[in-house]
C-alpha cells in the first residue's frame, strides 16, 4: 500500500510544469495545512466552519478523498468528538472552528482534554494579520485565553511558519504526557503562498517529554514491594497511555497484589480479574477506599492524586510507604508526598521492575478485601444491579448492557449519577473502553465523544450513558449520527433530576431541591426526528429484551429508560472527608 509521503508527492508533483520542472513547489498556507494534516496520518477531523478559517475548508473540499471532515452541530461537540476519537484510537484528535466564538466554543472541550491528557490538535481561523488587536469582527484573543487550558499553543501570522508549527502541534500533543495544542492561523497566513515542505518534529529543544528512569529508584521501589505486607495498588491512566497494560497485570499476578483503579485507569486491567479489586474514589468501592488507609507500601502508577480520589489529604495513606510511578515531573509530591519517585513511561518503569519482584501471595491481605466486598455487595450492590423494589435502577441497566455485550463495549459517559453508576458496574475485558469526562467532569461530553469514539474503533459496539440533564446540553449532536449514520447506542437514564446535585442536596443541604428538577421535553419524539430507531420503557419486564435488541442492531439506537427519581449512589466518601469515612448509606 502506498502510504501518505507518496501521496502527497504525486498531489505535488500535479502542481509541476513540463517546462519548469526544477522550480520550487509553491502552494498557499490552507493547502500547506491540508498537507501537513495527511502527513501527520490524520484521515477524520471535526469542525465547524466560518468566515476566518474559509480558505482551509476550500482545500478540504478538494481534499474529501483523502481527509473526512464532520460537522458538528457546535464546535463544543467538536472537541469532545476529537477526545472520544483519541482515546479509543490512541492516535491525535483534531478540531476545528473559525475565530472568535468558533475558537471559544473550544475552550471547554480544551479544557477538558488538558486535565485528562487527551491528545488533541486544535486549529482556529483568526482575522488577518493588519486586524490584529483592533477588535475586528470575530476577533478574539484566543491565544491568551486558551493558554491555561492547553499544553502549548501558537499564532501563525505568515504561512510559511505552518509546516514547522503543525510538525511541533502534533508532536508535543502525543509524546509525554498528551495534551491539547492550539494552532491559531490568521487568514492572510491561510491565503500566502509559499515554498512547501515539511518534516516531522522529533524533539524540542528544552522539552524532555519522557524522563530517564533512574535504576536505583526502581530499586528502592523493588524492595519496599518485596517487603510488604499490605502492599495495594491503585492505578490510572497512566498505563494505558503509557500501552502498560501487560506489564500491569504481569506485575499484580506476580507479587500476589490487590489493585485498584481511577475512573481515568478503568479497562486496564480485565474487571473480572481476581486481583482486581475495584474502584476509588468519592463512590468507589468500600474495600479499595478504606483499606488505602490500612496498606503498608502503596503503589500509585500514572495517577495524580485527585482530591476525588484521595479525600481529605492530611489522612491519606500516613501510615504506607507511597511509591509514586509518574511520567510527569511536575505531579510528583504535588499532593501526596511520595518517599520513592519513579519517573519515565509506565512501560519501561515496570519493565524494569518486573524482574527484580518476588513471586509473592498475600492471602491473609486478601481475603480482606474480600471481606469488605462482602459488605459491600450486601448493603449496597445487591439492590443496584439485583433490585427487588419496584422501579428500574441505573445500576440494573448497566448489568444487561454487560450482559448483552459480553463485558466488550466501549462505554462512554456523561457526568453525574449516572456516570459514577457506569463506572461502578461497566465490566471490561479490553483497554481503551471506559471514555469520560474525569478531571474537568463536563457534563454535555458523552454523546459527541461518543461519536468520536465509534469512528476512531468503528468494530466496536459504543454506548453512550447520559443523565437526562447532560444529554441535553449537547443533544443537536444527534444531526451528526443522523447525517452520517453513526451506529452509536445512546441510553439516556431518565430520572428527570439533575440527580447529583439532588443527591447533594438531600445529603448535605436538608432537602432543599433548588434548580435540580428537570421538565424534560419527549425524547423519543425528538430521536425519531432523526430518523433515529429510538424507544422507552419504564417497567422491568421490557428492560432485558430492549438492551439486547439495541445491541443488536446494526444503526444508530436510543433508547431512553425512566429510572427511579430518588436514587442515590453509594458507597459516598462526603466532601472533605477521609477515605476512611467513607459511608454506605
Amino acid at each position: 500500500m502506498k502510504g501518505v509521503g507518496w501521496r502527497l508527492m504525486e498531489t505535488l508533483k500535479e502542481k509541476k510544469t513540463s517546462t519548469d520542472s526544477k522550480k520550487a513547489i509553491q502552494i498557499s498556507g490552507a493547502e500547506a495545512l491540508i498537507h501537513c494534516l495527511l502527513a501527520e496520518g490524520v484521515e477524520t477531523m471535526y469542525g465547524y466552519p466560518g468566515g476566518a478559517i474559509m480558505p482551509v475548508y476550500d482545500e478540504l473540499y478538494k481534499f474529501q478523498d483523502k481527509l473526512t471532515h464532520i460537522l458538528t452541530r457546535h464546535e463544543q461537540g467538536a472537541t469532545h468528538a476529537a477526545q472520544g476519537y483519541a482515546r479509543v484510537s490512541g492516535r491525535v484528535g483534531v478540531a476545528i472552528a473559525t475565530s472568535g466564538p468558533g475558537a471559544t466554543n473550544l475552550v471547554t472541550g480544551l479544557a477538558d482534554a488538558q486535565i485528562d491528557s487527551t491528545p488533541m490538535v486544535c486549529i482556529t481561523g483568526q482575522v488577518t494579520r493588519e486586524l490584529l488587536g483592533t477588535d475586528a469582527f470575530q476577533e478574539t484573543d484566543i491565544i491568551g485565553i486558551s493558554t491555561p487550558v492547553t499544553k502549548w499553543n501558537y499564532q501563525i501570522t505568515e504561512a510559511s511558519e505552518i509546516p514547522e508549527v503543525m510538525a511541533k502541534a502534533f508532536y508535543i500533543a502525543k509524546s509525554g504526557r498528551p495534551g491539547p495544542v492550539l494552532i491559531d492561523i490568521t487568514k492572510n497566513a491561510q491565503i500566502e503562498k509559499f515554498e512547501f515542505s515539511y518534516k516531522k518534529c522529533t524533539g524540542v529543544r528544552s522539552y524532555k517529554p519522557v524522563p530517564k528512569p533512574e535504576i536505583s529508584a526502581i530499586q528502592a521501589a523493588a524492595d519496599l514491594i518485596n517487603n510488604a505486607k499490605k502492599p495495594f495498588i491503585v492505578w490510572g491512566q497512566g498505563i494505558i497511555l503509557g500501552k502498560a497494560e501487560k506489564e500491569l497485570k504481569q506485575l499484580v499476578e506476580k507479587a500476589g497484589i490487590p489493585a485498584a483503579w481511577t475512573i481515568m485507569g478503568a479497562s486496564a486491567l480485565d474487571t473480572d480479574h481476581r486481583l482486581n479489586v475495584g474502584m476509588v474514589g468519592m463512590h468507589g468501592n468500600y474495600g479499595p477506599n478504606l483499606l488505602t488507609n490500612e496498606c503498608d507500601v502503596l503503589l500509585a502508577i500514572g495517577m495524580r492524586f485527585d482530591d476525588r480520589v484521595t479525600g481529605r489529604l492530611k489522612d491519606y495513606a500516613k501510615q504506607a510507604k507511597v511509591i509514586h510511578f509518574e511520567i510527569d515531573p511536575s505531579e510528583i509530591n504535588k499532593n501526596v508526598f511520595a518517599d520513592v519517585a519513579v519517573l519515565g513511561n509506565s512501560k519501561e518503569t515496570l519493565g524494569l521492575l518486573l524482574p527484580l519482584i518476588k513471586d509473592s501471595k498475600h492471602e491473609a491481605w486478601h481475603n480482606i478485601f474480600k471481606e469488605k466486598y462482602q459488605i459491600e455487595f450486601d448493603t449496597i450492590i445487591k439492590n443496584d444491579i439485583h433490585p427487588t423494589k419496584p422501579g428500574l435502577t441505573m445500576g440494573e441497566v448497566i448489568e444487561e448492557i454487560n450482559l448483552a455485550s459480553n463485558n466488550k463495549a466501549v462505554i462512554v459517559t456523561d457526568v453525574g449519577q449516572h456516570q459514577m453508576i457506569a463506572c461502578r458496574y461497566a465490566k471490561f475485558s479490553q483497554s481503551k473502553s471506559n471514555i469520560t469526562s474525569g478531571g474537568l467532569g463536563t457534563m454535555g461530553f458523552a454523546l459527541p465523544a461518543a461519536i468520536g469514539a465509534k469512528m476512531g474503533a468503528m468494530d466496536r459496539e459504543v454506548v453512550a450513558i447520559i443523565g437526562d440533564g447532560g444529554f441535553q446540553m449537547t443533544i443537536q449532536e444527534l444531526g451528526v449520527i443522523f447525517q452520517h449514520k453513526i451506529p452509536v447506542k445512546i441510553v439516556v437514564l431518565n430520572n428527570d433530576h439533575l440527580g447529583m446535585v439532588r443527591q447533594w442536596q438531600e445529603l448535605f443541604f436538608e432537602k432543599r431541591y433548588a434548580s435540580t428538577v428537570m421538565v424534560n421535553p419527549d425524547f423519543v419524539k425528538i430521536a425519531e426526528g432523526y430518523s433515529i430507531e429510538a424507544k422507552r420503557i419504564s417497567e422491568r419486564k421490557d428492560l432485558k429484551a430492549t438492551i439486547q435488541e439495541m445491541m443488536a442492531s446494526k444503526n444508530p439506537y436510543f433508547l431512553e429508560v425512566k429510572v427511579e427519581q430518588e436514587g442515590n449512589v453509594f458507597p459516598m466518601i462526603p466532601s472533605g472527608a477521609s477515605v476512611s469515612e467513607i459511608r454506605l448509606q
